[in-house]
């Protein structure tokens, strides 16, 4: 393709699920190709799990960080021990936090998710405090909170079938992300929960915007008006 052809390009994303996991080496080289060849890329990102950042070096993400990755997304997805092991998460809370750590140490954005919804109704406030404990430890710069939406064909979905899980309403799924961004402490983060996913939109910048943002949604909940909230149809992964 000759030059003048194509957009530019500022951001490259690293596909698929986590690209982290490719050995340094390989990693690097095709950093340097992308540098390379599409001029003009600003950030590079990826996503990572925490197994796969812990097999780095702070050396190696320092590396990465200098050849151009600008970000890199990490899926926390709750702070509760008992459901991290439920959900084959495959590390620890402290791992997850280490994780973070390392990262955040060389000099790498990073961005995490959770899932509101995980525990169900039964686990909810521990899943909610439990959350905004782990992402008080991590101290992201951005955090995304999505809500759960079971998929047929998982064993969660043939729990739920059951009965055995029962998800909360759509103002009890409200009811944890207030409490997971009140009871979370951050540096300077930007929070959202604009996913499909969601119920209700949210953007803030935290701590800044903590209290404002709390209040909105306990307001809403209060109203118990599901009119306001994003309709059902809506709604995707």
């Amino acid at each position: 393709m000759e030059s003048g052809t194509y957009r530019r390009i500022e951001r490259v994303f690293l596909c698929d699920g986590d690209a982290l996991i490719i050995p340094q080496k390989r990693l690097v080289q095709i950093m340097e190709l992308i540098r390379v060849n599409i001029r003009g890329v600003k950030r590079v990102g990826t996503y990572a799990n925490a197994k796969s950042v812990l097999r780095k070096t702070r050396d190696e993400l320092t590396e990465l960080k200098e050849l151009g990755m600008g970000i890199i997304y990490l899926g926390v997805e709750t702070g509760n021990a008992e459901l991290l092991e439920k959900i084959n998460k495959g590390v620890t809370y402290e791992q997850m936090v280490q994780a973070a750590s390392r990262v955040k140490e060389a000099g790498i954005p990073l961005s995490v998710t959770v899932i509101l919804g995980l525990g169900g109704k039964e686990k909810s406030l521990q899943h909610a405090r439990d959350t905004s404990r782990i992402l008080s430890d991590i101290d992201p710069d951005y955090a995304g909170a999505l809500t759960l939406m079971i998929v047929p064909g998982t064993p969660l979905y043939e729990e739920y079938i059951k009965r055995e899980f029962i998800l909360p309403d759509q103002f009890g799924l409200l009811n944890e992300l207030a409490i997971i961004i009140e009871g979370s402490n951050f540096s300077n983060c930007y929070f959202t929960s604009n996913h499909a996913s969601n119920y209700l939109p949210v953007k803030a910048r935290l701590p800044q915007e903590k209290e404002s943002v709390v209040r909105m949604i306990h307001r809403v909940i209060e109203a118990g008006d599901a009119e306001c909230l994003r309709p059902e149809y809506l709604r995707g992964l």
